[in-house]
């Protein structure tokens, strides 16, 4: 049946002059009251109605509204209460590199995905599509686009429903910041008073910001970064039109288009959004269709998590920051740690590795991998191995010679002694149990020998070498906080991953100690930047000359196997009981650390610096950015040439008690080398023949005495025979031609 305008009227004067059921009456009070706005629409959305009398209609219906509406909207404005603004600030900490690309982001308190974005950070597409899909005048309007509403009301009176809401983006906004999705009239003008108080208080920049971070994407994804990191595995700067068209349609109905839940119904709205921005003129037609063909994304990607100690330990330290800002790079961060995670794997079960990169010319560290894979329990991966303690094996002896040449004490082409020798109790002994005679200090430290290494440091003292590194920075650790002794040379103190790149920063920047740091503060400064400076004079490591020295030394040490050596200076370590294998090494500009080992401190027999570490530590160098910077030339005041050119001080290395005047330098000490002291021997061992005793050093010939009583031995030979005659304990006594002596305790069973 068509009515009508005497009809409207004459229905419309009914409407208004008939009480609503439950409204009519009031106690005993007969008063009628006139039906509400929305009754009236109601009821009016039942009719079948010609265009003229819709509009007519829906005029009536704004007008008789109108009073009713502005009063409800004064009371939803002054009920909805101040802006909660500050509850929208809580956001996910994100960790990001010098270049501010992601390295973690972590989850709010709330458990949600939720990353800060920056309107010029999304593809441009995803906010032309955005506008044109949701709110064609948001920079036009002031919160409630009239256009928009009186479109609303018009298609609720010609369809009985609720057909599209009118929002705005900033009406969207004031919905989520309330945390409510009313779909009432009351709800509708709370959220018109919240967006008019928004573009108050707010710029249309800062509007659009709070909807890229509150926007809902499904399940805990809030955001626009989120959901592109989620769903596409990248930062939204650079969409496909298919993914901007998707981002603009999920918020709708975040749950039922859910890409990993229902990817058609995802397909279906983002086709629309597609079909809207070609009638927008925001899109081609032919550039629709390619999108609408683009391919659904049907599982969540996970969000990256590099550097994940270093993130957890910065994130702990500043939990007032949002925003991290570390010194490392992602891609040579993201290489190393696929290299670490590879190489572990390849040397055997539960073993871990660290990495760390730096810059020694800014103190900038540029990669910092703190296992093998955080998330493998079995190789304890979420243990940090940059940061832990442990034995730096022979790492240190750089330090002990470069100390040696500071003083003038040394030179590398000095001859030394690797024979045996005993300092008090302590009686070094070479990785290879063996001795290699007189050598140079540069073969010395070249093989990594031992026994020289502690005498040089016998002369130097280790409390100056602990003393010179507090002085850079990094204190050597010894236990129960005991005094620094000679066996310091040899990996008798514990360092972490970290402290060694320090110390290796100084001696590859001519000595000059420098503060390592992999942070900027706020202000995009590196972090303690008054720092982060030659630590030069009273803070030197040592002088330029005597680092010159060790690097060159170092750059000719042998490269492992299938690699080209030459190229930047390097030095290995193994500590005892082969519980940690270190590579550490530098050139120009860079210096790269490397750890290999298990970090519940068990033994991986074999496991050596030169075959476990040092591979990495040659791989990494071939990771690193830009072409190599090679390692400075010589000082002025440096001697070259051979042995015989030195002058005659430096020819040797003396011991105290030398007299190179005379000719004469300190014969080494005798030493039992077998039996060892406090040794225990079987008689099965033995199976009835002699035991051989031996000793090291001493001037021939040599006295053997069992229990105080000699034995018989050979004055040309350093070693004797005794035929125990019973089990139980004896004591055994060498003396040399000089009178000195050596002594082992030893039980027979």
């Amino acid at each position: 049946m068509r009515l009508g305008l005497s009809r409207i009227r004459t229905k419309l004067s009914a409407l208004l002059s008939s009480p609503r059921k439950g409204e009519g009456r009031s106690g005993g009070d007969d008063k009628v009251v006139p039906p509400t706005s929305a009754t009236l629409l109601r009821q009016l959305s039942n009719w079948r109605v010609t265009w003229r009398g819709v509009a007519i209609a829906a005029a009536l219906t704004l007008v008789i509204g109108t009073g009713g509406a502005y009063g409800l909207y004064l009371k939803a404005f002054a009920d909805a209460g101040p802006l909660p603004l500050e509850q929208a600030k809580a956001v996910s900490v994100t960790v990001i590199d010098r270049d501010d690309r992601l390295l973690r982001a972590f989850t709010t308190t709330e458990g949600k995905w939720r990353l800060p974005l920056d309107p010029k950070d999304v593809d441009p597409h995803y906010l032309k599509m955005l506008f044109a899909f949701e709110d064609k005048r948001f920079y036009s309007h002031h919160g409630v686009d009239p256009k928009a509403v009186t479109r609303a009301v018009l298609q609720m009176v010609r369809h009985g429903r609720l057909v599209s809401g009118g929002s705005t983006l900033t009406m969207q906004v004031a919905r989520l910041l309330d945390g409510k999705h009313e779909r009432t009239a009351g709800g509708k003008l709370r959220q018109m008073a919240r967006a008019v108080e928004l573009e108050r208080t707010l710029s249309k920049t800062e509007i659009l910001k709070l909807y890229l971070r509150l926007a809902p994407f499904g399940g805990n994804l809030e955001g626009v970064r989120a959901a592109s990191l989620a769903y596409f595995g990248k930062e939204p700067r650079h969409l496909s039109l298919g993914e901007c068209a998707l981002l603009v349609a999920l918020p709708q109905s975040p749950e039922m288009r859910r890409l990993d839940r229902n990817p058609e119904a995802a397909r279906r709205a983002r086709n629309r959004v597609l079909t809207r921005a070609v009638a927008a003129k925001v899109i081609t037609v032919a550039e629709a269709e390619r999108a609408k063909a683009e391919r659904i994304p049907a599982v969540r990607f996970a969000f990256p998590m590099l550097a994940p100690h270093l993130s957890e330990t910065e994130a702990a330290a500043h939990p007032a920051e949002s925003v991290i800002k570390l010194t490392l790079d992602r891609p040579l961060q993201q290489n190393l740690e696929r290299l670490a995670r590879d190489q572990a794997r390849t040397i055997g079960d539960n073993v871990s590795t660290a990495i760390i990169v730096a810059d020694h010319q800014t103190g900038e560290i540029l990669a910092e991998v703190g296992s093998a894979d955080y998330m493998d329990a079995a190789r304890h991966g979420a243990v940090d191995m940059a940061t832990a303690v442990r034995s730096p094996g022979s790492t240190l002896k750089p330090f002990v010679y470069g100390l040696a040449f500071e003083a003038g004490l040394a030179h590398p082409a000095t001859l030394i002694e690797d024979r045996p020798v005993r300092f008090g109790t302590y009686a070094p002994k070479n990785f290879d149990e063996g001795y290699h005679g007189t050598v140079s200090i540069r073969e010395a430290l070249e093989q990594s020998l031992n026994v020289p290494a502690v005498r040089v440091l016998a002369r130097v003292g280790p409390g100056k070498l602990a003393g010179r590194f507090r002085r850079a920075g990094v204190t050597a650790r010894f236990p129960d906080k005991s005094e620094p002794t000679l066996a310091m040379a040899l990996g008798g103190t514990g360092l972490t991953l970290e402290e060694l790149t320090q110390l290796y920063a100084g001696l590859a920047r001519g000595g000059d100690g420098i503060m390592l740091t992999h942070r900027y503060d706020q202000r995009g400064k590196i972090w303690g930047a008054t720092h982060v400076k030659p630590l030069v004079n009273a803070h030197r490591l040592m002088s330029p000359l005597a680092a010159w020295y060790v690097s060159d030394i170092l750059k000719d040490a042998p490269p492992p196997l299938n690699a080209k050596g030459g190229r930047f200076a390097y030095k290995t370590g193994t500590s005892y009981g082969y519980r940690d294998a270190w590579a550490i090494g530098y050139d120009g500009r860079y210096v790269i650390a490397v750890w290999v080992g298990r970090p519940d401190n068990s033994s991986i027999p074999g496991l050596m610096g030169r075959s476990a570490a040092a591979p990495i530590l040659f791989d990494a160098f071939e990771r690193l950015p830009g072409p190599r910077t090679p390692l400075p030339g010589a000082p002025a005041n440096v001697i070259r040439g051979t042995n015989a050119d030195l002058p005659a001080p430096l020819k040797r290395w003396r011991e105290p008690g030398d007299d190179p005047a005379a000719g004469k330098f300190l014969q080494p000490p005798v030493l039992i080398s077998f039996p060892p002291d406090q040794s225990e021997i079987a008689e099965t061992d033995l199976d009835g023949e002699p035991l051989v005793l031996k000793a090291d050093g001493g001037a021939l010939p040599l006295t053997w005495l069992v229990d105080g009583k000699p034995i018989p031995s050979d004055a040309h030979t350093r070693e004797a025979i005794w035929q125990p005659a019973s089990a139980g304990f004896a004591k055994l006594t060498v003396i040399d031609a000089n009178g000195r002596t050596d002594r082992a305790f030893i039980r027979l069973r």
